[in-house]
């Protein structure tokens, strides 16, 4: 039972970036961490799935990962066993024979709790009930004096989740989540902790996962929300961010009072965007072994874009950019290409494929029309995966969202690639991120798009204008 004389309790949220399968260096984070913090914090809290990344879709079921997750728990519990705090470490568990997604309550190198997710997504890039079993509604934990209302993400969403720990004591809740970023999602995020507070009259603390995983980027952006429904701290968005609060009682009302006041001033939409995009090329890159990227640089915006958001990314020397014309390539093109390299101040090769469009076209008799544009556009793949393989550097595609959606592309030609990071932005959105990052030469921003694969050819011979298409 709740203690009026408790002493407060000092809690500490962890908004870090793990890696989906690298259980080691996830683990080495947490006790980074945990270490740092035993002495001043009472309890360590981590985000939804943290110790095996998110999300693990098939490595769910795959038996070795699951005992591996086992055995490093078991190390974590070992290592830990004299610390003065515990820590709540979010991962996949195996309960009365089901798997589920849970979060562990580690203390004094034993597993004191287990919280089991109750609700699993199956929306959009969810697909929990395929791998998880649900767990059973969710009751308040007792922690020295305090009782938390742990939920998983997705439980937060869902009001009889916190009515049911508020009917059952809870005397602050404390979400912990995978909550991938898209442009509404934060206001989506405060309206959902509003409303269940406004139903409970309880504290909210929100921790959020940041990072990239494969086609995902999580924007962190963690929060707290008092019983008012008013923000009294947010953390920063795509930055690791460690924040700490305290649980006080006061005549048997719970005040939760953080270190900093610090509340995120609004945000630019576009530097939002900026900020997810090269997240999400940073995280892919790394994560999957690579240190550099090449891309095909065509003189238009959406090659110079994509390089751009490269250089911010990974660096300009990790960069190559290759321009490779062909007899319907304009001048201004050849001009704009190389101006935006010496703009990017990045590796800048030329390869024509004048020759190797001689060849098909001898090898294939009346090679005209798309075929003849299609090929033009595969000769390019070709010789960017060969370079790829060569050097060692990871492609990317450059493809918009308009053009993706409406087939205004080629496969195994400029699809080619293991990354698109502007596979989400709409041509018009493409324009407003070029101007408000002062791309250069502004002449690729002004000019008429095209895919220069034959005489005078402009995206709008094929295509509705940008702005009515989007």
């Amino acid at each position: 039972m709740p203690q009026s004389n408790s002493p407060p309790l000092r809690l500490t949220m962890a908004q870090l970036n793990p890696t989906v399968g690298d259980i080691q260096g996830n683990t080495k984070q947490i006790l980074n961490l945990w270490k740092k913090n035993q002495n001043n914090t009472d309890l360590l809290l981590f985000p939804e799935l943290f110790l095996c990344g998110y999300p693990p879709e098939d490595l769910v079921l795959n038996n070795a990962f699951r005992l591996e997750l086992e055995q490093h728990i078991q190390k974590l519990c070992e290592d830990t066993q004299n610390y003065q705090s515990a820590a709540i470490i979010p991962t996949i568990w195996a309960l009365n024979g089901n798997i589920q997604n849970c979060a562990l309550l580690i203390e004094a190198g034993k597993i004191k709790h287990i919280f089991s997710k109750n609700q699993l997504p199956n929306y959009s890039v969810f697909d929990e009930p395929r791998t998880f079993k649900a767990g059973a509604l969710p009751d308040p934990y007792y922690f020295k004096g305090y009782n938390l209302g742990i939920m998983i993400c997705e439980d937060m969403w869902h009001p009889e989740i916190s009515e049911h720990l508020k009917k059952q004591g809870a005397e602050i809740l404390i979400a912990l989540n995978a909550s991938p970023f898209y442009q509404e999602q934060s206001d989506l995020r405060e309206k959902a902790a509003a409303k269940i507070i406004q139903n409970t009259q309880l504290n909210l603390i929100y921790l959020n996962m940041f990072g990239g995983q494969d086609e995902l980027v999580f924007d962190g952006g963690s929060f707290t929300m008092d019983q008012n429904r008013a923000i009294t701290y947010q953390a920063p968005t795509f930055e690791p961010t460690l924040f700490h609060a305290s649980l006080t009682r006061n005549n048997e009302i719970l005040n939760l009072t953080t270190d900093t006041q610090q509340i995120n001033q609004e945000i630019n939409t576009l530097d939002l965007k900026t900020k997810a995009i090269t997240t999400g090329i940073k995280d892919y890159v790394h994560k999957n072994g690579f240190k550099k990227v090449l891309l095909g640089l065509s003189g238009g915006i959406d090659s110079a874009i994509t390089a751009l958001l490269a250089v911010r990314a990974l660096g300009k020397e990790n960069v190559h950019c290759i321009m490779m014309p062909s007899e319907f390539t304009s001048q201004e093109s050849l001009e704009d290409a190389k101006q935006c390299a010496e703009y990017l101040d990045v590796q800048y090769d030329i390869i024509p494929i004048k020759d190797a469009l001689k060849t098909f076209e001898n090898t294939i008799q009346h090679l005209e029309g798309l075929a003849h544009e299609n090929t033009q556009s595969r000769i390019r793949g070709v010789i960017l995966m060969a370079l790829s393989n060569m050097s060692g550097a990871l492609l990317l595609s450059t493809g918009n969202k308009s053009e993706i959606a409406v087939g205004y592309c080629t496969l195994y030609g400029d699809m080619n690639g293991a990354y698109n990071p502007i596979k989400d932005l709409y041509k018009t959105e493409i324009y407003e991120l070029a101007e408000h990052l002062n791309l250069q030469p502004k002449r690729i921003i002004t000019k008429a798009p095209s895919a220069e694969l034959r005489d005078n050819q402009t995206d709008q011979d094929s295509l509705p204008p940008y702005d009515r298409l989007d």
